[in-house]
């Protein structure tokens, strides 16, 4: 019982992966794919960008999609399109070809995003929620950390198409694990049968008692006579939406993605050769991987909120050390400077806003509208990071690579003070006291208490 309810929550995130492993291999591939493929400054941003603009239509289709058909199936559906992008990015010709498999793949990448955090959460136990909640982080940055090694490994023979196509390999194993995962048991208790969820929970719960409890308060909320669409609009959600899409902005702009995209070509800029720059980025890949993996242990116990602002103190911190030193010693004397100062500002990242987004925005919508409202929260995060993607290379030659710095710097401060003003704790309480809390707090709204 226990090996399956591991093996559940590893293949349930395994879409994460995914997620991190395209991010992060296209970083190297574009030091090779010139060589066969011309690409301009803008053809360039276009490749990268084409993932961005599918991951913005996949997350913004997806939520609604798995409130209807499922998380566990759309899941399914996503694995092939992950293949059939994996799949033309390998045999690219041309420019076309790689933005056209560069946007199938971020239909996929939207559509995990949205729901692989829906998923876990609603699969999870009330105390370790955020624990499993962040393996959908963990599995992103392993995905970071594999493509960065299988950059390093491709970079002598320039092999960008193994770089690309090898993410067939994890999105056959998801193809294949999904099919024999249960779905979520909030969403069978909405859409087939109370049995049908309590079995799925005797696989994830080790306690009746909880699994009699979660049950009761699942159909209390399921009895009010809502559609998706309904509270979607309504005015009791609508402030805790505008707060979980900001949420999902700051994530992506407070500096992460610039960091992962365009690593290679910072080190480049600092001096360093072509391999050197992407072993660096093995560095900070596994950096990453590490500080996650002790974030799955302590999400559980800090409070959210904590986590987070601490997180924006480190982060914060760090660029402002790299922008300083950059300015008074010139970034190509800096090359050790700004691999420190990067990987502490990884390790930031890792133990908090990493992880407790994922854990937190599912948490902070209801259930009937769970999917499609985690679904425009990441359409946002997905705009977030174009934004990021498209801009980090003109800032960087337009502007000294410090002011870049500091002016990600900034925008710490501005989501750290979001947080402690705007951000709801939700660590220790079920999904579904966290929805009549929401309900109860907005204008006009006063439903039954849960007994």
């Amino acid at each position: 019982m226990k090996a399956n309810k591991n093996l559940i929550f590893i293949l349930g995130a395994l879409g994460g992966l995914l997620y991190g492993y395209d991010n992060g291999v296209i970083s190297g591939a574009l030091l090779f794919i010139h060589d066969d493929i011309p690409l301009n400054s803008f053809t360039e941003g276009l490749v990268v960008a084409s993932m961005l603009v599918g991951a913005i239509i996949g997350s913004g289709g997806s939520g609604p999609l798995s409130d209807r058909i499922g998380r566990r199936r759309l899941v399914l559906m996503i694995a092939v399109i992950y293949i059939v992008g994996s799949l033309i990015l390998a045999v690219s010709q041309n420019m076309p070809m790689l933005v056209a498999g560069r946007l199938i793949i971020g239909l996929a990448v939207g559509g995990s995003m949205a729901t692989v955090p829906v998923y876990l959460s609603e699969m999870a136990p009330t105390a370790y929620r955020g624990s499993l909640g962040s393996l959908n982080q963990l599995m992103i940055t392993l995905g970071i950390l594999a493509a960065y090694l299988v950059n390093y490994a491709f970079a002598d023979i320039e092999g960008w198409r193994w770089m690309l196509g090898l993410a067939v390999v994890p999105s056959v194993i998801l193809l294949i694990g999904i099919a024999f995962m249960p779905e979520s048991p909030r969403w069978l208790l909405e859409n087939r049968s109370e049995q049908a969820a309590r079995d799925v929970m005797k696989i994830t719960f080790n306690d009746e008692t909880e699994i009699n409890t979660e049950i009761k308060e699942m159909k209390e909320i399921s009895a009010i006579s809502e559609s998706t669409w309904s509270i979607l609009k309504s005015p009791w959600l609508r402030p805790t939406l505008v707060i979980g899409c900001v949420f999902a902005l700051f994530q992506q702009i407070i500096g992460i993605n610039a960091i992962i995209f365009y690593a290679p070509t910072i080190f480049s800029k600092a001096g360093l050769g072509e391999a050197t720059s992407i072993l660096g980025t093995v560095g900070i890949g596994t950096i990453n991987v590490i500080v996650t993996i002790v974030a799955v242990f302590i999400a559980d116990k800090i409070a959210r909120k904590k986590l987070l602002i601490t997180g924006n103190i480190g982060m914060v911190a760090s660029l402002l050390v790299m922008a300083i030193l950059i300015w008074t010693i010139g970034i190509t004397s800096s090359a050790a400077i700004i691999i420190v100062c990067l990987s502490l500002f990884i390790v930031f990242f890792g133990l908090t806003w990493g992880p407790i987004l994922w854990v937190m925005l599912p948490e902070m919508f209801p259930m009937r509208a769970r999917g499609a409202a985690t679904g425009l929260a990441t359409l946002v995060l997905n705009i977030g990071t174009l934004i990021v993607a498209q801009l980090f290379p003109v800032l960087n030659s337009a502007l000294s690579t410090e002011w870049v710095f500091l002016i990600f710097a900034v925008i710490g401060v501005f989501a750290m003070i979001f947080v402690i003003k705007y951000l709801p704790e939700t660590r220790g309480r079920s999904l579904e006291e966290i929805e009549y809390d929401l309900r109860e707090r907005t204008l006009g709204t006063e439903p039954k208490q849960i007994k």
